[in-house]
């Protein structure tokens, strides 16, 4: 046996994870902390079988069903990427051509998926309640189905993004830095700011942030948020934030200061996001269907967005930083860079080139994060599993 793979098994089997089988994985904050520890394992003894050309399929068939109520990329091939991993044929479920378009009900729809699927993966981000609400339904819905003998198997869900988290993301975020520094205790005492970033667009969703704040405090890291005035995060997770940090022994500070953010720091992550407030607004200005309100809306956030243009990650800010440019810049992608994608933007083109790589790096770790969350949901005794996955070996390409 890889002595690196023994030594992740001999972790995981030190935690208890048991209440993770069969169960849904919607928001990082409904898990334990040796439930997130088991998730981050995983993760890296699956990458760790697949990087030394060892299959990890524990299904022989199945289906992932996915629905995106909002646009993707890395995190959509993240979950087809992470569910054929493990086996499952990814089936994405477009509902403009379902019977949805037809008022089709959530129970309907998530029985009806769910004959063959083993997992079910959501994104729903757009609106303020309104995703967490979804997600909640879809859950109660096929949970009741199997209960009333229509499923024979309850299908688990995994949270692609919601109004208030971002799991998938987070965990990628996680992962990539407990490979960076050496392992998840190497994490304490470092300092991170997490930053607003001007953006050109409006509306980008609150939960990255929120995702980061929650999970980065509940592991004993440093954590500075900084957005300008009236940019605030949904009270009750900044709260909650400040709670993790103060449970841990590290720091949750806020401030209204990019650049006071950026001071020694050992890891940036400057990111765009809509106003809580205003969100909720617009929530309300859809569900009224008030199309001149939104435009109204969109046009005040714009305008609003527009003052604060100095907001963004420059080589002079990255100077303020423990490692100058070389400290770690992160960013979920894709980012608002200047000069490529828009005039003025989250970072200089300069920043985002330079970190390029490390980027796409942290993105990779995205799918082994989804493959974790299914494989904690599916495997009853994960050690056993893994370790007879090892055994097993069977090549997941051939070469002759």
């Amino acid at each position: 046996m890889d002595s690196k793979f023994n030594a992740y098994l001999e972790e995981l089997g030190k935690l208890d994870y048991s209440k993770m089988y069969n169960n849904d994985f919607l928001h990082t904050w409904d898990k334990t902390t040796d439930e997130l520890k088991a998730m981050y394992i995983v993760a890296d003894a699956l990458r760790n079988l697949r990087e030394r050309n060892i299959s990890t399929r524990i299904f022989e068939s199945g289906l992932a069903v996915s629905n995106f109520r909002d646009n993707s990329t890395r995190t959509r091939f993240s979950f087809a990427s992470g569910t054929n991993l493990l086996g499952l044929q990814q089936q994405d479920l477009d509902e403009s051509k379902s019977q949805v378009a037809h008022g089709e009900t959530v129970r309907e729809t998530a029985t009806m998926i769910s004959f063959m699927a083993d997992v079910i993966g959501i994104r729903d981000d757009k609106f303020i309640g309104e995703g967490d609400a979804y997600m909640k339904e879809v859950s109660e819905s096929v949970e009741q189905s199997w209960r009333d003998g229509i499923l024979d198997h309850r299908p688990t869900l995994v949270s692609l993004q919601s109004d208030s988290d971002h799991p998938t993301q987070s965990s990628a975020d996680m992962l990539y830095l407990i490979n960076e520094f050496g392992g998840l205790d190497k994490l304490r005492g470092k300092k991170v700011a997490v930053t607003w970033a001007y953006s050109p667009s409006y509306g980008k969703p609150l939960s990255c942030p929120q995702s980061l704040i929650m999970l980065l405090t509940r592991f004993g890291m440093d954590v500075t948020l900084a957005h300008p005035e009236g940019y605030d995060l949904m009270p009750d997770l900044v709260e909650q934030a400040g709670k993790y940090a103060e449970e841990s022994g590290c720091s949750f500070r806020k401030t209204n200061s990019m650049a006071e953010a950026f001071e020694g720091a050992v890891i940036v992550i400057p990111k765009s996001w809509a106003p809580y407030a205003a969100m909720e607004e617009r929530t309300k200005l859809y569900a009224a269907g008030d199309s001149a309100g939104i435009d109204r809306l969109e046009q005040e956030l714009l305008a609003q967005n527009a003052t604060h243009m100095d907001w963004c990650c420059t080589p002079e800010l990255m100077e303020k930083t423990v490692n100058g440019k070389d400290t770690i810049y992160m960013h979920p992608l894709p980012a608002d860079i200047n000069g490529v994608s828009c005039e003025h933007g989250e970072v200089a083109n300069e920043v985002f080139d330079y970190h390029r790589d490390g980027l796409y790096k942290e993105a990779s770790y995205k799918p082994y994060a989804v493959a974790s969350m299914i494989f904690l949901q599916k495997a009853k005794d994960p050690v056993a599993t893994l370790r007879a996955l090892e055994e097993r070996g069977e090549a997941r390409w051939y070469e002759a």
